[in-house]
């Protein structure tokens, strides 16, 4: 099997958990201090070797697009300015080996449907999926890592921590028997299960290394709720017939989802920016006198 030189961003929704804010740009354009989520993300999968971007879009995500494209008027403008600090930064936000390919995802019908829309990109090779709001901090990045381990045991990975049991109705749960340190072969996988019927607390976060067979399994599962096509039930089908492994990974997670996580995100990044994090942290110091 190849290893995975494509990587797959789901960036359609809508974000209404960010709303106003996010009624006429994308959520992942959303900056953590400078930088928005859906640069972390790609970059995340550049480190793991990632050669080939594939963003499935909806409407009003231009913006996406634009950021990671040429700007000649921006360019030009900072070369007469002569801020050419800045101008190799926008000039450079991605290696020059880096492809990025746009898929319109005509209907938001789940996480499953938009894997699906990006098929005809991804072929028969294993590819990596990043959610962009959920903003993993590891060293190395946690994409590198799981890509590793994808390496090794040749079969899809996804990336699991452990929840309080109370909030396993905000995540997929498997159910999954030790492999080695920090790695389990999962044996189930539910669907935001009430904690009472919950079969562990090891949630899934949005990332994924994933077989081609994944495809197969996503056509012929029964659509939910709205016609969405959920990729747990195809996860689930899929280890009908193949091992499917879960990670725990090396780092932390803020939920970018949520207000609260962008903010504690915003917050941790920002005291270690090499431009303002030693004045951000004397800020920070002095409130907590106050």
């Amino acid at each position: 099997m190849k290893k995975v030189r494509k990587a797959v961003f789901p960036v359609a929704g809508l974000g209404t958990r960010f709303l106003p804010a996010t009624k006429a740009s994308p959520k992942e354009m959303m900056p953590i201090v400078d930088k928005p989520l859906i640069q972390y993300a790609v970059e995340e999968a550049v480190a793991a070797g990632v050669t080939d971007m594939v963003f499935v879009t909806g409407r009003t995500k231009r913006a996406i697009e634009d950021h990671f494209d040429k700007a000649y008027e921006l360019e030009s403008e900072l070369a007469l300015r002569n801020k050419t600090e800045m101008l190799e930064f926008v000039r450079n936000l991605l290696p020059k080996n880096i492809n990025c390919i746009y898929i319109r995802q005509p209907e938001a019908l789940g996480l499953g449907h938009a894997i699906l829309c990006a098929r005809p990109v991804i072929g028969d090779e294993p590819f990596a999926v990043l959610l962009a709001d959920d903003l993993l901090d590891g060293e190395p990045p946690v994409m590198k890592q799981m890509a590793d381990v994808f390496d090794y045991y040749r079969c899809s990975v996804i990336g699991v921590l452990d929840v309080p049991l109370a909030d396993t109705r905000s995540y997929g749960i498997v159910k999954s028997s030790s492999v080695a340190e920090r790695l389990e072969r999962i044996e189930a996988i539910v669907e935001k299960p009430k904690p009472e019927e919950a079969p562990s607390t090891l949630g899934v976060v949005g990332r994924y290394i994933l077989t081609p067979r994944i495809f197969h399994h996503l056509e012929n599962v029964t659509p939910g709720s709205g016609g969405e096509i959920q990729l747990t039930d195809g996860i689930a089908s899929l280890l009908r017939e193949e091992q499917v492994l879960a990670h725990r990974y090396q780092g932390t997670r803020y939920d970018c989802g949520s207000k609260l996580g962008y903010l504690q995100a915003t917050v941790e990044f920002g005291r270690r920016h090499p431009e303002v994090g030693a004045d951000f942290t004397n800020y920070l110091k002095h409130l907590d006198e106050a």
